[in-house]
């Protein structure tokens, strides 16, 4: 395993380091191999890393930073203003080679606009998309783009999705073949919007896509794809709908029977049907799969939520290091070099 090291936007987020901090600790102890660039302010990074031993502090550099973009800027407005931000110089620090990818919780809009200005699109690609692994009923995996970093898509860029999609089931997940579906409203083929139909003609001319049709958004813990395909949109929504409904029956599996007086055996019960279902869907938990990759640039870049915990955001630069690791931008731009024709 080779040694890596990667950029951590520390200020980014609703929590800023008081979050990232004690996440790049947790991430150090799982990889020996692993080197952070903690990027922000000093005087708020350092009394963090106090716990922090030896082996872990030779393997962290504090980057400085003057200023944070605020969660809520407009992003045109944060990329004019982004010099000396915390989210520029650890994207800066990636373009210069000193890190191998970046991880951020902050705005999404601005991470989007300057990783493509600094890192670039690979060739072929219109705009980068965000990206995760969701698990499934079936113990397994589904990757699901684009979750909010292009609102409007054509059906050019939904191809272009659904093959960086399948590059990253095949790298990262393991997947051979993985299967492609689009979102729609419907399985019929007259069913969606003109970009989803013409999406779906597109795809049906590239052999190297197992592109299956349609699939409903009831069927995105199914297993029934390995690969789903949307606009940033209709992605987005579907993702935290879906979020927020399995926060809320994990959280009422937890809360089942709490200040209820009950008979020693009911209340033995009620634990063990507790214990039996958090092992069938604890899986679920977003905390497990936070972290959103923007695909399509010539480096790597990890979108964290912004509301993560130090769980998450461990999980977030876990994924990043597995991108790097797999070298999804490099198999990326393979791929589209044979079935794709470059984008003017």
């Amino acid at each position: 395993m080779t040694r890596l090291t990667l950029a951590l936007d520390a200020m980014g987020g609703d929590f800023g380091p008081s979050v990232t901090v004690p996440a790049a600790l947790q991430a150090l102890d799982f990889d020996s191999q692993l080197s952070l660039l903690l990027v922000g302010d000093p005087d708020v990074i350092t009394p963090l890393l106090a716990r922090a031993d030896f082996e872990q502090r030779s393997r962290l550099q504090i980057v400085p930073a003057q200023s944070v973009i605020a969660s809520d800027a407009r992003p045109s407005f944060a990329i004019r203003n982004s010099r000396g931000t915390s989210m520029r110089i650890a994207l800066e620090l990636v373009k210069e080679g000193r890190a191998q990818a970046c991880v951020s919780a902050g705005n999404t809009g601005a991470l989007m606009g300057l990783a493509k200005l600094l890192l670039k699109p690979i060739d072929g690609i219109e705009r980068p998309a965000l990206v995760t692994v969701l698990p499934h009923q079936q113990k397994g995996k589904t990757v699901v783009l684009d979750l909010g970093a292009n609102v409007k898509c054509d059906s050019v860029m939904l191809a272009q999705f659904a093959i960086m999609g399948a590059v990253l089931a095949e790298e990262v997940v393991g997947i051979a073949h993985p299967r492609v579906a689009l979102l729609n409203i419907g399985e019929e083929e007259t069913k969606g919007l003109d970009s989803i139909r013409d999406a779906a003609a597109l795809l049906k001319t590239m052999p190297s896509v197992n592109y299956i049709g349609y699939l409903e958004a009831n069927e995105l813990l199914t297993g029934k794809t390995d690969v789903l395909v949307c606009d940033g949109f209709v992605g987005n929504v579907t993702l935290k709908t879906m979020e927020g409904v399995v926060r809320m029956f994990l959280s009422l599996l937890k809360s089942q029977g709490e200040g209820k007086k009950r008979a020693w055996w009911l209340v033995l019960l009620t634990r063990w049907l507790q214990k039996r279902l958090m092992r069938r869907f604890g899986h679920l938990n977003p905390d497990q799969y936070n972290g959103a990759c923007l695909l399509g640039l010539r480096g790597t870049v990890v979108k964290s939520h912004g509301a993560a915990n130090q769980r998450a955001f461990a999980v977030a630069i876990e994924q990043a290091v597995q991108a790097v690791r797999r070298q999804v931008p490099v198999r990326i731009a393979a791929r589209l070099e044979s079935v794709l024709p470059r984008s003017d």
